[in-house]
This record gives structure tokens, sequence and C-alpha cells, in this order.
């Protein structure tokens, strides 16, 4: 089975509109575009790099596509992996996709990833893309997370997790710091949440999302 990975940049309060420039997503007013340029370094370049050569595949939403679509085909390198690789997208509003290699998905998106997922191969990465990241979060689509943190907090803006996404645990695999104060944080996939409880000079007790006795339940 292929596995769904997601590459993201966020903020300290978890935001990722419109990280690398002000036109990029305007969308609710947002005035802070561009806010990752600064923190930028070799380390950054090299890592985001080493993705893209990993993926099997990609699966954009039609922002993040048109954008991609716009630039990376200047690219002068002939093996560069988003203009050689398989790119789905997801959108209700094109009609056709023109970029190299580009499919565009029809019907449920999330029925066409799962389809997607269970066939054999390597990563399926999802890059930008925030309202199909959120679709992804809402079906249990998500395998992998990996999350670039910026020491910046803008107090505004679209988020990561958003009100839809289900609760979930993941499993810290890797952590590594570039030079200007970003952590880049990767994440697997492990399963439901876990409960406990704590109280002083007792044992602590954890239960799983499954136990009909956690916090709230039945209140």
């Amino acid at each position: 089975m292929r596995k769904l990975v997601v590459g993201t940049f966020v903020t300290l309060d978890g935001v990722m509109q419109a990280p690398g420039g002000p036109n990029e997503d305007c969308d609710g007013g947002f005035q802070h575009g561009g806010w990752l340029v600064p923190y930028l370094d070799e380390k950054f370049g090299d890592i985001m790099t080493d993705w893209t050569k990993r993926a099997d595949a990609f699966l954009l939403g039609r922002k993040t596509y048109e954008m991609f679509a716009d630039s990376w085909p200047k690219s002068t390198d002939p093996e560069e992996a988003l203009n050689i690789r398989p790119k789905f997208v997801a959108s209700r509003m094109l009609d056709k996709v023109n970029w190299n290699n580009s499919i565009l998905l029809k019907g449920d998106v999330a029925q066409e990833v799962a389809k997607l997922k269970a066939q054999e191969g390597g990563e399926i990465q999802v890059h930008g893309s925030g309202n199909l990241i959120q679709t992804l979060l809402q079906h249990d689509l998500v395998d992998t997370l990996r999350i670039w943190q910026f020491p910046v907090v803008l107090g505004t803006g679209k988020r990561l997790f958003g009100g839809g996404t289900i609760p979930r645990s993941f499993r810290l695999v890797d952590t590594q710091l570039n030079t200007t104060g970003a952590i880049l944080h990767v994440y697997e996939r492990a399963g439901g949440l876990k409960y406990g409880e704590v109280e002083v000079g007792q044992e602590t007790v954890i239960f799983d999302s499954e136990s009909s006795h956690h916090a709230g339940e039945g209140d």
C-alpha cells in the first residue's frame, strides 16, 4: 500500500496560510503572506529537495496545483520530481489539467484518495493544499506528517488542524533544527487517542479511546 505523507509549514500558533509570498492566499483578508521566507536556509532547501525525490506521486489541491504548474515547469533540472512524476489534482472547479503527468481526480476526493493509497507504490506527497489537507484529516487518510514549525506567531489565518479534524495520536519519529530556528517534526500515525487520570498519591491510569470511562463521556 502507498503511504500518504503531508508536508507543510506552520507558525507557532498553527497557521499555514500563504507562507511563501504576499499574494499567495489572501482569503479572509490575510495580510501576512510570506512569513516563512526570512527563516529559509540551505538545510531547509536540502531537506525539501530530498522530500520531493522520495515521492512516488503528488496529491495537490487546486490552488497549489495552479501555483506549482506556473512555476515548476521553468526548472532546468530534467529530473525534477514535480515535473516528471504523477500529480493527482483534487478540484471541483477544474475541467482539465495540462501540466505534464497531471491527473484530475473525479468523484468523491476521500474515496479516490483511499483507492490511490490501496495501490502498490511509495509515498503520495501532499504539499501546501490547505483545504485538501482538511478533507484528508477528516477522513483519517494521513499516515505521516512532516511539519516545519517556524518561530513566529500570526494570530489569524488558516490553521493546519481545522474544526473537522478527527482525534488521533501520532508518534514522533524525527526532529531537526535549521540555522534560523525553524524545527522539523516528523510524525507517524499511531491510531486512536489514549486518555488518563492522575491524582496525587495514586497510580496514574491510562486508557484508550475505546474505553467508556474517558473524561466527559456521559456528562
